[in-house]
């Protein structure tokens, strides 16, 4: 897929310095930002990121014999005198508009997915469900800001028959600019958490952060949410006026009760077996645990979206990422590695699949992070839920800093406070017999991936 001149010159301006004989020859196969990567028939755009610029890189995209290339206004002194250019006064802004050009070129429908937890998994498992369709592009790993948004739709191609996009904020206004440069068909609003409450400062301006994906959603599309937020859903009457599909997700022994008839897509969740009974139909899935099973019930709101008719029985087994819903064996234990992020709702569902396990249950837990002033109240309900359950103990781990946790600790028999991941492996291990069950999570900062093979 070929980007013309002239449709370049109405994105970004008149080219300048371009003379006659070149007007003729000058269309793009794609659009980069890495010198690295860059071919000969791709249009160079020099970024001026929070680690980088781009125009540092200007000669060495002009060795590779680019035909042109888009910089900051100011930056002409980079290139040669007769090198043909566009000049922007914000590249990032103009990557953003060439890949909503991309979007609108593709034509294909886009599902884009945020939440405060949930999303990355919930992408992956929508992925697989539309599978049926053919191929499909996916946000590559953590690709959900500025940048990663925008190469993701300008990695897309004429093959790929649905894109789905995750998108990610950290100050409200983010979303809403993702949104404005993708043009969704279909939002999914996985669920409002604490994730970032230090960073927005409450659930509320969390909450229209999260709305923010509508913004720009086709007028013909449809936003599909949790059932059981209120605020959320009168938030999002503020932001939407189009269709809303809710979802909700019971326990199986709640189908033989007499629920009173709505508008919400039930979903009946049976731990013992993994499967999902969606409309008559039943869903074994390979992840664990209620949390999953409520994000397989977005991934087949959006399927149905997009007409997917499913068997009475379907079997679906989704890749795991690292650092979420993977199961590592080691010679002794299973442990459950969550190690990739953690905010108090995703820690106390993986608490609550983790009780659902036989034998001994343990848990390594690294301090949350960006909770602002509620993180010692947020820590202090997890620590109660881990004390008043079966868990035989839990290695928590935090900076010497965070007193407030380490008194709020000493006296609990079941917990060991620790500052350095480096101490955890000697010991879970000294703790941990054959048959046992470990699950890790904490925050980003701790890596506590790079324990686990310390693990026996």
């Amino acid at each position: 897929m070929e980007f013309s001149l002239s449709e370049l010159n109405n994105v970004l301006g008149n080219i300048k310095n371009l003379s006659e004989e070149k007007r003729d020859f000058l269309n793009f196969k794609n659009i980069s930002i890495d010198s690295r990567t860059l071919i000969k028939n791709d249009l160079f755009i020099a970024i001026n990121g929070k680690n980088f610029d781009g125009h540092s890189f200007l000669p060495d995209v002009l060795d590779k014999g680019v035909k042109s290339v888009v910089i900051k206004k100011g930056m002409q002194r980079l290139l040669p005198s007769n090198f043909p250019y566009w000049v922007v006064n914000d590249t990032l802004e103009a990557f953003q508009k060439l890949a909503l050009l991309k979007r609108k070129k593709l034509n294909i429908p886009i599902v884009a997915i945020t939440g405060s937890v949930g999303k990355t998994t919930t992408k992956e498992m929508i992925g697989g469900v539309l599978k049926k369709l053919g191929r499909i592009k996916l946000s590559h790993a953590n690709f959900n800001n500025e940048i990663g948004v925008g190469l993701t739709i300008l990695a897309t191609d004429i093959e790929d028959k649905v894109l789905v996009l995750e998108m990610g904020m950290r100050g409200l206004g983010q979303i809403e600019n993702l949104s404005k440069y993708s043009e969704p068909d279909i939002a999914v609003i996985t669920n409002i958490g604490t994730a970032h409450i230090g960073l927005l400062g409450s659930k509320k301006n969390i909450t229209y952060a999260k709305c923010e994906i509508s913004r720009f959603l086709n007028p013909e599309g449809v936003v599909i949410i949790p059932a059981n937020d209120p605020f959320l859903e009168k938030t999002l009457k503020e932001f939407w006026k189009g269709r809303v599909r809710k979802v909700k997700l019971l326990n199986i022994e709640d189908q033989e009760k007499r629920l009173k008839k709505d508008d919400n897509l039930r979903g009946f969740y049976n731990p013992s077996n993994k499967t999902i009974l969606i409309e008559e139909n039943i869903f074994e899935i390979s992840f664990e645990g209620f949390h999953n099973a409520l994000n397989f019930l977005f991934a087949y709101a959006v399927a149905k979206e997009l007409g997917i008719d499913f068997a009475s029985f379907n079997k679906f087994d989704f890749a795991s990422l690292g650092g979420r819903n993977k199961i590592v064996k080691s010679v002794k234990t299973t442990i459950y590695d969550e190690s990739y992020n953690a905010s108090p709702e995703s820690v106390k569902a993986c608490i609550k699949t983790l009780l659902e396990k036989p034998r001994n249950k343990f848990f390594i837990f690294g301090s949350m992070q960006e909770l602002g002033e509620e993180s010692e109240k947020y820590h202090k309900e997890i620590f109660n839920l881990i004390n008043n359950s079966d868990i035989e103990k839990c290695l928590f781990i935090c900076d010497k800093n965070e007193k407030m946790y380490t008194n709020y600790l000493k006296d609990k028999k079941k917990f060991l406070v620790l500052n350095n991941i480096k101490d955890v492996p000697k010991e879970i291990n000294k703790s941990t017999k054959k048959g046992d069950f470990i699950l890790i999570k904490g925050s980003r900062c701790w890596q506590l991936e790079k324990i686990i093979e310390f693990i026996n």
